[in-house]
């Protein structure tokens, strides 16, 4: 018979301190940004990224399983943003299949001013977030959806109604410039992690870009150790969304951009 698992832990304190090498991978990317970030800021992030390494075994929130890596590829990538959204100073954050927590979760930690709710409709993700949220203190400030991001567009509370929408590893830029545009307010920006060929993924996002309403586009690279390849792109919407828009997926994969 196989033994029952262990149940997942719900508090920080019942989860492996991060090695020393966790803790020099982020100061080390932190440097290199030039970021300064708090010790509260700090314990927070910690905590989520220790509750994600317990809960990975069982449900496959991150396939990087070494902290150090993680301490990088996900605290420091997230992070990357966080120069731009100082300078932009948003008041309410909408990040698009969160997953684990990721660019989300950091940026909350970081940003405290701001609104963040995590979108993420997978159900055994979603109870993650929500369990880190409460046991990191961040329940105030951060809310998890389980809604999709087409059904959010279809709620007059909040469509139109986010200064930011993130996604990383998530979708074609097309693809999120349909998802983010109609959740947007006004003059408000996409802002996705991208690597690899991005220049493929240009064409049919202008093609999206135009059709709902007119944008400008920014690309910014990541200039960290562990990081090179990565970029910001970032998306203003500067015109009117048309009401038809986002279509629903099945639309989207007749006719994509």
């Amino acid at each position: 018979m196989d033994r029952e698992r262990e149940p997942l832990p719900t508090r920080v304190r019942d989860t492996p301190d991060l090695p020393a090498a966790y803790d020099r991978a982020v100061q080390s990317g932190l440097d290199q940004l030039g970021l300064d970030v708090g010790l509260d800021a700090r314990a927070t992030i910690n905590g989520h990224v220790r509750l994600l390494l317990a809960w990975t075994s069982a449900i496959n929130l991150t396939g990087i399983r070494d902290p150090a890596t993680v301490g990088t590829a996900h605290v420091i990538d997230s992070l990357s943003a966080v120069a731009w959204l100082r300078e932009r100073d948003p008041d309410r954050l909408l990040d698009l299949g969160s997953g684990g927590g990721f660019p989300g979760f950091p940026l909350a930690a970081v940003l405290p001013d701001v609104a963040v709710t995590l979108v993420e409709p997978v159900a055994k993700k979603a109870r993650f977030l929500s369990t880190m949220v409460v046991a990191t203190g961040m329940a105030g400030s951060v809310t998890i959806t389980t809604d999709r991001a087409e059904a959010l567009a279809a709620d007059r509370r909040t469509r139109a109604r986010s200064s930011v929408v993130t996604a990383r590893a998530v979708a074609t830029l097309a693809d999120l410039v349909e998802l983010a545009f109609p959740l947007l307010e006004a003059g408000g920006a996409l802002l996705a992690w991208k690597r690899g060929n991005l220049e493929a993924e240009l064409g049919p996002a202008w093609r999206a870009i135009t059709a709902l309403g007119g944008g400008r586009v920014d690309v910014l690279n990541v200039r960290v150790d562990g990081l090179i390849g990565h970029r910001l792109v970032v998306i203003e919407r500067t015109g009117t969304v048309p009401a038809e828009y986002p279509r629903d997926p099945a639309a989207r994969k007749r006719r994509p951009w």
